[in-house]
């Protein structure tokens, strides 16, 4: 009887006892948890948990766990049974005058149509979307160098076009590890999609499906893999990333998973034996985690950690070459590497029947100064054609990409493919899954535009004869006269400041 059922619900008075180390309890989703014993191992730390013991911690849960998360790493005999949630007293927090500024520019904000590019996003996330979110998304590696070295390396690639083409049809169509797809980019792995939106990933998907893209799942996503997936039409490929756990039995029923749900390939990050250093992510966590958070044995908190560093620490720094051959050995996946920065790593990859890498820094991420994924392209693919191994061996970039002629540029040097992450973030922030779509759409529009002025009608037709890549030889960072990306980029401040929302 519900009269039966309301007695046993606990109480926020009984939860709000429970909030020490030494016992710890928390809210989520109106039920309560004893995490109490998983306070030592949880990946971010104890402080963030600390913050909320004993008090309803679903908001803060949300945007970086999948729903599944305490079912699946908590005994059952945590999980202490539903909380009679009026009883949970609502702390009086004040006027949040951020956040207040931070609605009325959403209120502001443009209409989706007068978006043209994929910067346009860009901008706008910048404006409507939490600081803290904004932070991790755009967040690279120390100076930034990297981060923006990826997109200004592109502008040192010129284009020599054809003329009198008959290009009255063009297609933008190709296959991408042997399964069709209508463009030559896919979505690429990102993580934390709560944080920019509340469908997390899903939204990503049902783009994806609609304009039939390839998605490639993260470990990391907010939404549960399972979720992703069933959000997928039957016709839609999904790839799967895989950070490699500490412990390879979890890491094996991960990828059996992934391969049981259809996935198509699998994408093992290289490049992230320890997450970089991301100050403007790291920045924004010290101010966001309460200052008079401390553990009962009183040791203050950590606040010297970012979002990524809170979700990556069970990752693996002792993955090595000795441990493909233990993949190929549990999966019938097509196997890629992703994050692969030298060209006699890409040749010994492809010597050990891998089925291809994706030229990776991690979107400027990692190591700061890590070369540019297009640059490291143009020295890769002459080695692979001198040894006869560009038809076998499938080569995929990521990082920087803005325009359909970032893209054509990669094709023309030899990639079969490319990876497109936080536009698509940024996009999704801003507007959603309309806000996908349409990216999506622009990009497909600029492809067979510049396809025409190349004098190109199919994606196979694009070769290197198309490009003078001479300007890579020199290296630069940022553009003067690079408006839209300049006006886009949110530059590193000091201790204290705050970067103005305009």
């Amino acid at each position: 009887m519900p009269g039966d059922e309301s007695k046993q619900m606990l109480t926020g008075p009984e939860v709000l006892k429970h909030n020490s180390q030494d016992s710890c309890w928390v809210i989520v989703h109106g039920k309560a948890y004893d995490v109490t014993d998983f306070l030592p191992e949880h990946p971010g730390g104890q402080s963030i948990i600390l913050k909320y013991a004993g008090k309803d911690a679903t908001a803060a849960f949300d945007p970086i766990h999948p729903p599944d998360t305490l079912d699946k790493y908590l005994p059952s005999s945590k999980h202490l049974g539903p909380v009679a949630m009026e009883t949970v007293m609502r702390e009086d927090e004040g006027v949040d005058e951020e956040e207040e500024a931070r609605q009325e520019r959403i209120k502001q904000m443009p209409s989706l149509e007068e978006c043209y590019n994929l910067l346009d996003f860009e901008a706008v996330a910048r404006r409507v979307m939490k600081r803290t979110a904004w932070a991790y998304y755009s967040s690279g590696a120390d100076d930034e160098i990297t981060l923006r070295e990826n997109h200004s390396a592109f502008h040192k690639i010129f284009f020599r076009p054809r003329v009198l083409v008959d290009v009255t049809t063009v297609s933008t169509s190709t296959s991408l590890l042997g399964h069709p797809s209508s463009v030559p980019f896919y979505i690429t792995a990102t993580a934390l999609g709560k944080l920019g939106h509340p469908d997390g990933e899903v939204c990503l998907t049902r783009a994806a499906g609609t304009h039939d893209v390839v998605q490639m799942i993260p470990t990391l996503a907010s939404c549960s893999f399972d979720e992703i997936v069933d959000a997928a039409t039957d016709k839609q490929t999904q790839w799967f990333q895989l950070y490699v756990n500490k412990d390879r039995s979890i890491t094996r029923k991960i990828v059996a998973h992934a391969e049981s749900r259809g996935c198509k390939g699998l994408f093992i990050t290289v490049d992230a034996p320890q997450l970089g250093r991301r100050e403007k992510d790291m920045r924004s966590k010290f101010s966001d985690q309460g200052s008079n958070v401390q553990a009962s044995a009183g040791s203050s908190v950590d606040r010297t950690q970012g979002a990524a560093r809170a979700i990556s620490s069970f990752i693996d720094p002792a993955l090595s070459w000795k441990d493909i051959e233990w993949f190929k050995s549990i999966t019938k996946m097509p196997i890629v590497l992703k994050g692969v920065q030298r060209v006699d790593d890409t040749l010994r990859a492809a010597e050990i029947g891998i089925a291809g890498v994706v030229l990776s820094n991690h979107g400027g991420r990692q190591l700061d100064f890590a070369p540019s994924a297009i640059e490291l392209l143009a020295e890769v693919m002459p080695a692979l054609r001198a040894r006869g191994l560009e038809e076998s061996f499938e080569v995929y970039i990521d990082g920087g990409v803005r325009r359909a002629t970032d893209i054509l540029k990669a094709l023309c040097l030899g990639a079969r493919g490319v990876g497109i992450g936080r536009p698509f973030l940024y996009a999704m922030s801003s507007y959603g899954v309309a806000g996908v779509e349409r990216a999506i759409q622009l990009l497909k529009d600029e492809m067979e535009m510049n396809m025409r002025l190349l004098g190109v009608t199919r994606v196979e037709d694009l070769r290197p004869d198309l490009l003078d890549a001479r300007g890579l030889s020199a290296r630069s960072v940022g553009s003067p006269v690079d408006s839209l990306s300049l006006g886009a980029y949110d530059p590193l401040v000091a201790p204290g400041q705050r970067v103005s929302k305009l």
